[in-house]
């Protein structure tokens, strides 16, 4: 999964990655040719009591080496370059990804999973193709340049490599096998300490009313445990590994010196080959320790690509239609044929055989139990699901078949849990329409019933608003949501429960107000309070997902008994009878 996802973003670094493998492999040609050198002072130099010799191959070696440090640094720039930029690339590719997700596949992954995705998991990438970019480019070469050169030396000692590699090799593979699924376990478990406390930092208020912040730092501990245990168990293998390959390295010195010492000795081998030799093998070692700490990358990286790739090959199940039309007459009307809708993995649908029509110029409130369906319904327009059987028409043309960006930008949307976001007043009332004026976002506020409070705030327009809204009030949050909506001007409006938080006052005159502004517009209404609604132009009544009623307030109160049900729990019986 690694090598696909790196095959797919590193196209655009070509030159870069092509740059940095030419600078590593110069750099690790010089290093070879650094211990031939070395040796040849030994052998003519030091041997002969030649001091000139030495001095001039020691300025080639001194020279080789400054360029050496030329190339690491121009490496490592290039290096970071392509790494950062991949970086980057990956966290626009899932955010992309994520923006064009429906609330199915948001269910799916989880807000958390998401975050820990685009932050850590990319990092992990990140870090990885830095490294990999110079020292996995260079271990191989070092390697298989090392074993050439010390069979150059001496084909006789370098049969130690017989016996080192293999172990070095198996100490590799066994921390690769160990290790990877313990760092995909991981990630999932930095998944669940992000789920953790972020619902601990949303619900705060909840927890402390409640009492129960022991309860939460208990199941804060017990996943930060779970992590660091796991993470543990990852350390100790990396404490056994590096030691046993110090040990490999350190015996391999020893034999070296030892078996050197006798062909030495016996005049087979010149002292300067010895050292030389000594020398490519702790090259061809150092590059299986670079191995071994790719080993602690690669798992990890591995692990987190995986995770990427479910993300930015994951399908929406809200998809462009392959030949999109747009409607030629745009009305604002909504059709429901025969919609009957059900959640994937639920037992039964939702919503059955829905048929009405939501005109024009006309309020239409949905009204119901909790669990009847309403909000379901209104998130149908907006096709944050498609509908599973029948088919639901805007101006005309089914929404499946509409071009999304036409669909939302006829679209006024104030959903159940007004959010607002970091920013401005300004800056969220002109979220749905960037070259607003002041005057309409002061008309858009006065209808809101929001003017006064905003005009009492520091700044006013620009007073600032924190993320989500949290320094405003419930019901203060729900009228700049409304505002928002209106000063967008869209054809249709979907109010989705969104007076909940106001006084029965302001609610008064907040729907009077929207009945004003919104004359030539198509109003949908989700409410739970007969109050807000029994004024609409038409009211449908929603039971199990089933149509129960359709009129005004005083027609079903003649014809519908869930209606009246509904009222007489709210208003009491006299405003029944």
């Amino acid at each position: 999964m690694l090598v696909r996802l790196l095959r797919t973003y590193l196209r655009p670094y070509t030159r870069e990655v092509s740059v940095v493998v030419v600078l590593v492999l110069i750099q690790t040609i010089a290093n070879l040719y650094l211990p031939n050198l070395n040796a040849d002072i030994i052998n003519n130099g030091v041997a002969k009591g030649d001091i000139a010799y030495i001095w001039r191959t020691g300025a080639v070696m001194l020279g080789i080496t400054l360029v050496l440090g030329l190339l690491a640094i121009a490496g490592v720039y290039w290096a970071s370059l392509t790494s950062m930029g991949l970086g980057r690339d990956l966290r626009e590719a899932v955010f992309s990804r994520v923006q064009g997700f429906s609330a199915m596949e948001m269910n799916r992954f989880g807000t958390a999973s998401l975050i820990t995705r685009n932050t850590n998991d990319v990092q992990q990438i990140t870090l990885f193709m830095q490294i990999a970019l110079t020292m996995m480019v260079m271990a191989p070469i070092m390697a298989i340049g090392g074993v050439i050169m010390a069979l150059r030396e001496d084909v006789q000692l370098s049969a130690l490599l017989i016996i080192v590699i293999p172990v070095l090799a198996g100490i590799v593979a066994f921390m690769f096998t160990r290790a990877v699924p313990l760092f995909r376990s991981m990630q999932g478990k930095i998944d669940r300490i992000n789920l953790i406390l972020r619902e601990q930092i949303m619900g705060v208020r909840v927890i402390r009313a409640f009492i129960r912040n022991d309860f939460e730092s208990r199941r804060f501990e017990s996943a930060n445990y779970d992590l660091t245990a796991t993470a543990l168990t990852v350390n100790r293998l990396f404490v056994i590994a590096f030691p046993a390959v110090l040990a490999v390295m350190n015996l391999t010195t020893v034999a070296i010196l030892w078996f050197g010492g006798h062909l030495v000795d016996s005049g087979s081998m010149p002292i300067g080959n010895v050292t030389a030799f000594l020398q490519y093998i702790m090259q061809i070692l150092m590059s299986l320790m670079m191995a071994i700490a790719l080993v602690i990358l690669v798992p990890r990286a591995e692990a987190s690509a995986a995770r990427l790739n479910d993300v930015v090959t994951a399908g929406s199940s809200i998809e462009e239609a392959a030949e999109p039309i747009t409607p030629e007459t745009l009305t604002g009307m909504i059709e429901l044929r025969n919609v009957t809708f059900g959640y994937p993995g639920g037992e039964k649908p939702v919503l059955h055989d829905l048929d009405f029509e939501v005109r024009p110029g006309q309020t239409t409130a949905i009204i119901g139990g909790t669990g009847s369906g309403k909000t379901t319904l209104l998130n149908l327009v907006p096709r944050f699901f498609d509908v599973s059987e029948g088919s639901l028409l805007v101006d005309g043309v089914d929404v499946r078949r509409q071009p999304l960006e036409h669909l939302w930008g006829r679209l006024g949307l104030v959903p159940q849990r007004a959010y607002l976001f970091s920013g401005t007043v300004a800056s969220n009332l002109r979220f749905g329409n960037e070259s607003a004026t002041d005057e309409e976002l002061w008309h858009a506020l006065e209808v809101a019933q929001a003017r006064d409070f905003v005009e009492e705030m520091d700044g006013r327009l620009d007073a600032p608003i924190d993320q989500g809204g949290t320094n405003v009030s419930g019901g203060q949050r729900q009228r700049l949501a409304i505002a928002r909506a209106l000063v967008k001007r869209p054809a249709i409006y979907l109010f989705d429960d969104c007076f909940s938080a106001l006084d029965a006052g302001t609610d008064a005159r907040l729907r009077a107000a929207l009945r004003r502004e919104t004359t030539q517009a198509t109003v949908l209404i989700v409410a739970q309070r007969v109050s807000t609604i029994m004024h609409a132009d038409r009211i449908i009544v929603l039971d199990e997902g089933r149509v129960e009623g359709i009129g005004t307030h005083d027609e079903l109160m003649k014809t519908c008994e869930p209606y009246r049900e509904i009222v007489e729990s709210q208003l009491g019986e006299a405003a029944v009878a």
